[in-house]
Parts: C-alpha cells; structure tokens; sequence
C-alpha cells in the first residue's frame, strides 16, 4: 500500500447480528485492492485503512452493502448564508453532492441546507468548507444558535432597510424628473453632474451587494440573481457616465440603475418580511415551552432554567402554567390542556399514573410530576423536529424549477446578448438596443421559481403541525394528493380502540364466574385489545387469576395454556375449531350481527376440545369514523376496511361506518400482502393504522397515516403523524395536500409565466428597465404572498 496514499476512515455498520456477520463483512472488505479492515461487532464499527487511488470511499461502502449490511448515514442541517435565488441553492446543491455519499436539499425560503452523509468519507467541516468554496457560507444549525441566527437575520434586515432608505432618497430625485418628463417636457431637470453624483453612490455603495454576489457567484463556476442585476444596472450607469463625461448628444439612464437597485431592495425588504411569516407555526411552538421550571430539592421548591431538568426530577405545575417536560403525574389532580399537541379544545383529566406533556396547560389543580423525556426527547420537540425537517425536504415537483433555475442565468444573458445584436442590427440604435438588452436582464426573475415550492411546503407543513398533521416529509405532502383508496383498519382507527366485555355466555354446567376466571388468567399474557377489556371486567368484579403454565400464544388466532394442570385454549370460534371444538353457530352469528367480537374458551382433552362458554366484545366506533367516511368518499376516495375480525362483525363495522369494502379475518403477517394486491389495481394507495401489527402494511402503501396514539413503530413507519385519534384527521391531512399542491403549482405556473411572457416584452422594447426592475422585485413576493394565503386553510374544509 501507498503509504502517502492511504487513508484511514471509520464506518458505522447497521444490521450485525453477531461475529460472524462481523468476519464476513472484514473479509470482503479485506479483498479489495490496498484495503486493511477490522470490523468491531460490540461498537458495530468498520476500521479501515485503505489506498484512496486504487479503491475510493464508494467502493468501499458498496462491498458493505453487497454483504448484506448498512453504512448508516447522519444527518446534519446547515444554516446558509449569501443566498439570493434558485440558482444559489441549486449550486451550493450541486457542489455537496459532488461529494461521495452525500445528498442535500436546500430550502431557499429558510436558507437552510439538509445534508445526509456518510460519517468517516465525509466530515461536517468539509460540507461546509464545499458551501463556501461554492461562494457562500454556513453554520451548523442546533438549538443554540437558533436565536443567534435569528438576531442575525433580523440585524440584517435592519440594516437592509436602512440602506433602502438611503437609496430611495438618493432616487428620489430621478423620480421627479421622471414625472416633469411623463407631463411633456424631456429636457434634463437635474444636471447631468449632479444625476452622475446621486447615481454613484447607489450603484457602487447600496449596489455592491450585487457585485459582491456575482463575484462568489463566478468565482464558485455559476451565476445567479445577483449577476444579472449586476450586469443590467452597470451597462445602464456606465454608458450613461460616458455620455456625461464625454457630454454626447444622447439620453442618460441614471434613472434606471438607481431605480432598478432601489426597488430591487425594495423587493427584497418585502420579500424576506413575507419568508418570516412561512415559518411563524416553527416559532409559535417553540415559544409554547416555558423557561423555567419549579422543582423540588431536599424539600424545597426552587426555579431553575428548563434545560437543566433531568429524567427523573420532580416538577410542580401550578394553576395556568405550562408543563416544563414530558412526565408522570405522581401526586395531584387536574385537567390539562393538550390542545397543542391533539387539537382536541376539552382538557383532559390528570391524575396519578397519567402522562403529561412539555408545552400543555395545566388548567385548575396543583400537579407533581416526575421527568421522564427532557430537552430534545419531549413529545414538542419531536414535533418540532418534525416539522422541520419535513420543511427542510424537497417535493418532486419542485425538480422541473430545480433543473430550469440552474440553467437559467447563463440563459437569459445569452438572450440580452442576441436582443443587443439583433435590434442594433434590425434598428442601427445602439442606445434602444442597450436599453432592451437591460431590460431582459432585470426582468428575469429565478426566485420565483426557486421559492414556488418551499415556500407552499412550509407554510402548508407548518398549519398541519398546528391542527394535528404531522407530516414527514414534502414527498408525502404532495403524494397525499394523489389517494384515491384508502385502507383503514378497524381497531382503533373506525373505533375507539377500547373494546369492553358485552356479554358472558357459560355453557349450563359453567358457572359465569368460573368462566370468566378462566378467560383472564389465559388473557394474562397477552396485549391484544381484547384481551385488556376481558382484564378490566374482571378486575372490576374483583376475580382473581389462577396460576398458569406452558402459555403459548398463535398470533391473530387466540392462545393455548395449563391453569390447575387443565390445558385450556381461548380464542376466535375459528380457532377453537381447529382445536376440534364444536361451536354453537346460531349463538355466535346473532352476536357477530350487533358488530360483536367473540371469543371462545374451551377444555383441551387431547385432539378434542370441550367448550366452557363465550365472551362477546364490543369496541364502539367513533363518533366521527361515519361523518369522515361520507367526507373521504365525497372527496372521490374509494375506503376499504381491513380487520382480522369474522366477516360477521366486519360486515356489521362497515355497515355502520358507511364502508361498501371491507376484507375480514386477515392475519397481521397478511396486511401488507393484501395493501399490494390493492395496489396491483394501479390506483394511488394510502393506509392510515395505529398498532405495532400495523407497521408492515403502512410501510407497503403509497401514503401511509398512523394515529398519534398508536405505538412507536406504526408512528415511525407512518409518512403522516395524526395527534387526533380521528378518521376525520386523514381527511383534513389529505384536504392539506391538495390546498398545497394547488398553491405550489399557481406559483408555478406564476413564476414560469412571468419569465416566458417577460422576457419576450422586454426584448422587443415594451418594457422600460424600470419597470422591468419593479416587476422582478414583485415577482417572488407574489408567489410567497401567494403561499401565505395557505393559512387560511382550516380543518374541515
């Protein structure tokens, strides 16, 4: 190996099981040319010493993943700085992922950089040295610096605003010529020195931004907003200096440069004022979180700042505070106002044993809770997180802009190229031919294009946040509008999700208490719904469970256990079937048709079973599930129920939500199968679920929807998050989706518009300069103003 050559580089491994898996990965890797691997299977970690120029990082991270393996990326966001437009981002993009194993989104309207990359091939200090060779520059984005990037930005529209005034007083003057000249008389009321003397200043002072911009914009291989401002106001201002300093007979145009650079900021100003405003739902739940705390220490209670909790402090919430961190309600009794998180406006009850929530209202009561999730592990800031990144991502749609705003530059100034040939040529005035050529290049306009999507993304991401819509990523947002099936499971989704016991039927030689004791001590082992409603009747009456052996549980057909050396099997009748019991059918079919579940138990005696009587379960469907059912398919969504429940039950279900399909007895290991063969009708596919049994099918659909409730793994499988436990909710996130799409795609059409009726006007000389620079200027506040009406939007509609 070249000593001078090598590098040495460490992998995080994702998926090894034990040594082996470790060996196997260190042999392939040490097969390729110049490479030395060891691979630790306690830290899951790759060392590698390898020569660079006979096997690159690629390779290397390719052989991994032949192997079966995972080179686990991190993730890291960058705050961006010395952007003006689309074609910025789409070069600062470019110029990271030039790097191997690195991709990256840049969201113009936050100014933010989202970059995966893989630890060891790549550090964060070389992203950021990638932006600034680039011609930009860029900090890592964590909680501490949010309120210094925010004092940043807005020191910097201070003194934006500041230098606008001044060159709107330096223009002022060339706008009251420009009056006297519109009444008739186009004689020259300000000396020619003197609009030479205003000019300067404006051009070479307010407008060096612009030449400092295309500076990096150049200097980093591209160009962008700031060269074509750059180059249309100085073709105006130095042809309009030589005809001063050498006093020809030919009009000036220091009126244009000064005016265009003066409402060019202008435009900015608006611009920047309206980009806050995208991300004021990030802000309103960040300033939700109190700063302080009270806790209790060695019997006393002290405030300390919120940050220095700890799981498993004690925090006291008194009447109309907000709680600190997630915890446990150990002592106290009150209602809290979970609004933030739920959307739901009744408060909910807390007592001891309860969860409660970072950012919640406490309502009438004292509370001592007890910490278990601070800091960046609470439910808020999760969301928080949430709805960031899912800002921060980039929607398919928006790939049309990308490809368009970074070609657009070099484009348009070949266009001013051929408008200055071809009317000098056709008119022999080389004056209307500058002033045409000028106009097209203060006329084009990128940031429209660039801020069309990310600015919808935004603001439509950041209202789901605030009515309960959690979404992911824009991905999900702009396929949510494409659903035209959704699949819904029963428990929990068209029902309340609390099944409770209805009726005990004993066969005549079982008393009911006997049977009921039996049911729960089988039950014991299990977390199934069903299971919890026999549990909590039984603890209701004060029935005790009797000692219990050899349990064995059959995923989503019931359970085989000894209680008192009898083997006993409970489960669905299908089940005590194949266990040879013989089941009274009449008896079941009647409860199966009030959308009852039933649940047998039965006395094994070798290949025969004996049965003791029957459970039937009720789980109530929600209040809403019909409403929302009749609103999907008014929208033109086809529902399909899926439970594992009998066709009985499920018929009486989906009658009752006003669902015409339904599929019944389905396993949990089958939902995903049938979600395929679902989507096998070609038909865009979603699957809103909330249980852990539930994650193989949501990771199947197309869309996937999992209840805020549900458990961890539906909710990190899910591509959208509902906080209300409501079908309605789905209806509302998909009603989001078309409300964004249809703002991203007016924006669209907008900013391509603009540009394609704009630049033809202005070549052929229907455009003054000035009056292109005003409508540039205006063009990206229209399409974010345009994407603030998104606010309007309101759950329901």
């Amino acid at each position: 190996m070249n000593v001078l050559a090598s590098k040495h580089i460490e992998l995080p491994i994702e998926g090894m099981t034990c040594a082996a898996c470790a060996a196997r990965i260190e042999k392939n890797l040490n097969k390729l040319p110049g490479v030395k691997a060891a691979v630790n299977f306690a830290s899951e970690k790759a060392t590698i010493t390898f020569d660079e120029m006979a096997t690159p990082p690629q390779t290397l991270i390719h052989s991994i993943e032949k192997t079966g393996f995972n080179v686990v990326p991190h993730s890291v966001q960058l705050q961006i700085s010395g952007m003006t437009c689309a074609a910025c981002s789409s070069r600062i993009e470019k110029a990271l992922t030039k790097m191997a194993g690195v991709t990256a989104n840049i969201n113009l309207a936050t100014e933010i950089a989202s970059v995966t990359f893989i630890p060891g091939t790549t550090t964060v200090g070389d992203l950021i040295v990638a932006v600034e060779k680039a011609g930009y520059g860029a900090t890592v984005m964590n909680a501490v610096n949010r309120n210094e990037e925010k004092a940043r930005r807005l020191a910097a529209y201070q003194a934006e605003f500041r230098m606008f005034l001044i060159s709107a007083a330096l223009t002022l003057p060339f706008m009251l010529q420009m009056g006297v000249m519109l009444s008739g008389d186009h004689t020259d009321w300000l000396p020619r020195w003197l609009q030479w003397l205003l000019a300067t200043p404006i051009q070479f002072w307010v407008g060096r931004r612009f030449y400092s911009g295309a500076w990096h914009a150049l200097r980093g291989g591209g160009a962008n907003m700031d060269v074509l401002i750059a180059l249309g106001t100085s073709m105006a201002y130095f042809f309009s200096a030589a005809v001063t300093l050498f006093a020809l007979d030919q009009h000036v145009y220091f009126e244009a440069s000064a005016a265009i650079i003066t409402l060019v900021l202008l435009g900015k100003l608006m611009e920047a004022r309206a980009k806050s405003k995208t991300s004021a739902a990030i802000e309103e739940l960040i300033k939700l979180q109190p700063k302080t705390a009270r806790i209790e220490r060695d019997g006393q209670i002290i405030e300390v700042d919120v940050n220095t909790l700890k799981q498993g402090d004690i925090f006291i919430v008194r009447p109309g505070e907000r709680l600190p961190v997630d915890g446990e309600v150990i002592e106290g009794v009150s209602s809290v106002n979970e609004s933030m998180l739920t959307g739901e406006s009744l408060p909910v009850t807390k007592r001891a044993g309860a969860k409660v929530f970072a950012a919640t209202q406490n309502q009438e009561g004292l509370l001592k809770c007890q910490a278990t999730r601070v800091g960046a592990q609470t439910q808020l800031a999760a969301i928080i997180r949430l709805v960031e990144e899912a800002q921060g991502s980039k929607a398919p749609i928006q790939r049309t802009a990308d490809a368009i705003a970074a070609i657009f530059v070099p484009v348009v100034v070949g266009i001013s190229l051929l408008t200055l040939i071809l009317t000098w040529w056709l008119t022999e005035n080389f004056v209307l031919s500058l002033i045409n050529a000028v106009a097209v290049l203060v006329i084009a306009c990128p940031c429209a294009l660039g801020l069309a999507t990310p600015t919808a993304i935004m603001v439509g991401t950041g209202r789901g946040a605030q009515v309960g819509v959690l979404v992911k990523n824009a991905t999900a947002l702009e396929h949510a509008e494409k659903i035209r099936t959704l699949i819904v499971d029963k428990t929990g989704t068209l029902t309340e999700g609390k099944p409770v016991v209805t009726d005990i039927v004993p066969e005549a030689s079982i008393a009911e208490h006997t049977l009921l004791q039996i049911a729960m001590t089988l039950e014991q082992g299990s977390e199934h719904p069903l299971a919890k409603a026999v549990l909590e009747y039984a603890a209701h009456l004060h029935i005790r469970s009797l000692p219990m052996s050899d349990f064995k549980a059959v995923t989503g057909s019931g359970i085989m256990a000894k209680v008192q050396d009898v083997e006993y099997v409970l489960g669905s009748p299908k089940f005590l079937q194949s266990q040879g019991a013989v089941i009274d059918e009449s008896l079941i079919a009647s409860l199966q048709a009030e959308g009852k579940t039933v649940v047998g138990v039965a006395a094994k005696s070798g290949s025969l079973s004996q049965v003791l009587g029957y459970l039937a379960i009720a789980d109530r469907l929600r209040t809403t599930s019909e409403q929302a059912v009749k609103r999907l398919q008014a929208m033109g969504i086809q529902v399909i129920m899926l439970t594992g429940d009998n066709s009985a039950t499920a018929a009486a279900i989906a009658k009752q939500a006003g669902i015409m399909h339904y599929h019944a007895e389905i396993l949990p290991q089958e939902k995903a199968a049938e979600v395929n063969k679902i989507k096998g009708n070609g038909e865009f596919t979603g699957m809103v679920g909330d249980g852990i049994n539930d994650a193989p099918a949501l990771a199947a659909a197309d869309v996937s929807f999992a209840m805020g409730t549900g458990s961890d793994i539906a909710i990190e499988a899910a591509d959208i998050t509902l906080m209300h436990n409501d079908l309605m909710n789905v209806a509302d996130a998909i009603s989001l989706s078309r409300a964004t799409l249809r703002k991203i795609r007016q924006n669209l059409f907008f900013a391509f518009i603009y540009n394609v009726l704009g630049i033809p006007l202005a070549a052929i000389g229907m455009l003054n300069p000035i009056i292109a620079g005003a409508a540039m200027a205006m063009s990206s506040v229209s399409v974010v103003s345009n994407s603030l009406l998104l606010k309007r939007w309101q759950a329901g509609s």
